[in-house]
């Protein structure tokens, strides 16, 4: 096969087959890029006033491998993944308090030292977890400019409204000339029905409007001037104004988790067609499913979810152990991304062994020599084209971890004498897990901190004390003293002194 010559560079041969599963249009797609080989791709990040959950996790994890394989085909990749650290309200409508102002009321601090902690706190589980960071980290805060021009822009098309000093988009207007619902498959008369009128709303013209500017009362932390009163943002406006700004008006790829198709992303339709005109502002939007947990929606109230950090510790009733970032990542790419998830102790101990499994015959590719004598090896460029095809059939993870297993099969028989591989046969299997289980499921090797091992042991202990510091700081004992006694178990001292933390190997 031909690869596809760019001004900008070469293209994958396989970049061609590469399809998606729309939201928008509810089936697969072949990607087809606005500006190829330049892609555009925008995920809804964190709204900053918690540590990050679990849910979080794999929502990122799953564009991460979008991003990487996107990458790997030769595409010029421009990853925007916003911060919320402004405008998303306790109601996740229009009503409530800011969920950052409440969090810093409670505490007695600055919004901005909330703001600061808990993005701390999402980079260091991102990193824990090998996700890459995107092209470019926007924050709401830094777009109040922007997001107001746009507003203006609403206005004057005739789609949002000015009230007591907020600013409200107008749904039925934009209906009259757009399909608003499209995304998530909502009927105008439908969400009538199912939307009642809420305290402090009155003032819209129909309960179905969302906030495009709240006038701010005088207990909220967070405001700024604009022309029609001191307030700030709607929370669904950030994403329209930084996804166009960085990506355009008209951008590839929009990702988030599935509960934010409506009304987050429909809303995001709406502002970006109500300013600038009738086109679809996203080529293909990819939604990721839930986590449950044995068979249970992961939330709470029901007291089975698990923050990373308990995931890791297993400080969690529901944990029979603790299990390693990379078996938790390995288990969740075993499920595909628009699929709900399950965990449960049997299949994160199925995925520790699995794992363990598919990195020792990693290892031993290291130390593969040519052979002469035995059964010879199957066809390992099919093997590599099925890894492709899995991928390309909407980032199919799971399907490619069943290739990889054939792959680990031919290496255990080559390495117990029962089959033989040339100089390229041995080449092709490493790169074929070069390239797929490192580059693109982004997984590598857990290592106790041998020599040779210093910057990653000092890496992985430094965001293990950043967990257990900031465990400190919420006054949760319970889970600091345990990292403590679990380190101390493994033969790690922690000592806390004046200038932080520091720790030593017995």
């Amino acid at each position: 096969m031909d690869s596809t010559t760019t001004a900008a560079g070469t293209l994958s041969p396989f970049a061609k087959d590469l399809h998606l599963g729309n939201s928008l249009s509810r089936e697969k797609e072949r990607f087809e890029p606005y500006n190829p080989p330049y892609v555009g791709m925008y995920v809804c990040g964190p709204t900053v006033y918690s540590n990050v959950h679990l849910g979080n996790v794999r929502t990122f994890l799953t564009f991460d491998v979008v991003y990487r394989y996107l990458i790997h085909l030769g595409y010029k990749v421009r990853y925007v993944r916003n911060i919320t650290d402004v405008g998303h309200l306790t109601g996740d409508t229009d009503d409530g308090e800011d969920k950052i102002g409440k969090k810093a009321r409670l505490e007695n601090l600055e919004p901005m030292e909330v703001v600061q902690r808990y993005t701390n706190d999402f980079h260091d589980v991102m990193r824990v977890f090998r996700i890459l960071p995107p092209s470019i980290e926007p924050t709401a805060t830094g777009h109040i400019v922007e997001q107001i021009a746009m507003i203006e822009k609403i206005i004057e098309n005739g789609f949002a409204y000015e009230a007591n000093g907020s600013v409200y988009f107008d749904v039925r207007k934009f209906a009259e000339s757009h399909h608003y619902g499209e995304l998530s498959g909502r009927k105008i008369d439908e969400l009538q029905n199912q939307t009642r009128a809420l305290d402090g709303q009155d003032e819209k013209r129909d309960p179905l409007d969302f906030a495009l500017w709240k006038k701010a009362d005088a207990s909220h932390l967070m405001h700024w001037p604009s022309p029609w009163s001191e307030g700030f943002p709607g929370w669904h406006l950030e994403c329209s104004v930084m996804s166009t700004k960085y990506l355009g008006r008209t951008f590839d790829i929009h990702g988030g988790g599935m509960d934010l198709k409506f009304p987050h992303h429909e809303c995001e339709i709406a502002q970006n067609m109500g300013a600038h005109g009738p086109e679809q502002p996203v080529r293909y939007w990819l939604h990721g499913n839930m986590l449950t947990v044995n068979g249970r929606k992961m939330s709470k109230s029901e007291g089975n979810g698990f923050t990373p950090e308990e995931l890791i510790t297993g400080n969690h009733k529901l944990l029979e152990k603790g299990y390693s970032p990379m078996t938790v990542r390995f288990f969740m790419l075993q499920g595909h991304y628009a699929g709900t998830l399950d965990f449960s102790n049997p299949a994160l101990q199925a995925a520790e062994k699995g794992l363990e499994r598919l990195m020792g015959a990693w290892g031993l590719l290291a130390d593969l020599k040519p052979c002469e004598s035995g059964e010879a090896a199957p066809d390992l460029a099919a093997l590599r084209a099925r890894a492709y095809a899995a991928m390309n059939d909407d980032f199919n993870t799971p399907v490619l971890i069943a290739v990889l297993y054939d792959a680990v099969k031919v290496v255990n028989s080559v390495a117990a004498g029962r089959m033989v591989l040339n100089a390229e046969g041995i080449d092709t299997l490493r790169a074929l897990f070069s390239d797929f289980a490192a580059d693109i499921l982004g997984l590598e090797q857990e290592v106790a901190g041998g020599a040779g091992d210093g910057d990653r042991t000092d890496g992985l202990m430094e965001v293990i004390c950043t967990l257990r510091s900031e465990a400190k700081a919420n006054k949760d004992w319970a889970t600091a003293d345990l990292i403590r006694d679990r380190l101390t178990e493994l033969g790690v001292q922690i000592k806390d002194g004046k200038d932080g933390t520091s720790w030593t190997f017995d």
